[in-house]
């Protein structure tokens, strides 16, 4: 029989485990630093690029071959858009960026191994060997800065892009971004007053509109949360 020791004891242990596995199944998933990067979604993002075009002013994007007005575009254009896509991707819930060296390494590597390989066959196999669920492709078709001042403006900026979103696992295209615009005054076109204020009521600088521009395509980016 249990002495009245061993049993204060006995009774102060199981009520120490009780409360241990009540503090376990407590603690709420999303504090659970494992289950947070089980869930989040890996993407890569290839270093963006410049596209002129070859003759008249079309210009064809190399992964989906649709056709986009292009033009001049200034030195350094594909990296701030691609800076500007980056930071934008950086407010989206749910998603891993792998560092940007490491998926240019793969790429360049996987790209060379075998010429003849199709395009989206090298970002298919790009993606699966970084072990991501999504590569960001994307290409700057124009952009010229603006000529002037905020308030006076002899020649607007103009800019187009384009973005895919491209799954790993089967290289299918999940989403597409596309911007092309020229700034025009409110007299030009009284149907852009509303981009016109948000702007400033200014003649803006061709990161500014190519900001906007993001703001705008991203409202069809997938929702990685449901």
């Amino acid at each position: 029989m249990l002495t009245f020791h061993r049993r204060k004891i006995v009774f102060a242990a199981l009520l120490y485990a009780v409360a241990l596995l009540f503090f376990v199944n407590a603690v709420p998933a999303e504090q659970d630093p494992l289950r947070g990067s089980v869930s989040a979604k890996r993407i890569g993002i290839l270093p963006f690029q410049s596209l002129s075009p070859e003759s008249g002013n079309t210009v064809f994007c190399p992964f989906c071959g649709l056709g986009a007005s292009g033009g001049k575009i200034l030195e350094g254009a594909e990296k701030t858009v691609e800076d500007i896509f980056t930071e934008k991707l950086k407010t989206i819930r749910g998603l891993e960026i792998i560092p940007q060296e490491k998926v240019q390494g793969v790429y360049a590597r996987v790209s060379s191994e075998q010429l003849r390989r199709s395009f989206a066959e090298t970002l298919k196999l790009t993606g699966q060997e970084l072990g991501v669920d999504y590569l960001a492709v994307g290409y700057v078709y124009r952009y010229a800065e603006r000529v002037g001042f905020k308030y006076s403006s002899e020649r607007p900026a103009s800019v187009v892009f384009e973005i895919h979103l491209v799954r790993a696992a089967d290289g299918a295209d999940v989403w597409r971004g596309f911007f092309d615009k020229t700034q025009k005054s409110l007299m030009e076109d009284v149907l852009q007053v509303a981009s016109f204020l948000r702007g400033g009521a200014k003649w803006v600088t061709a990161r500014q509109l190519a900001g906007q521009g993001m703001d705008e395509v991203f409202k069809s980016f997938p929702d990685f949360q449901q």
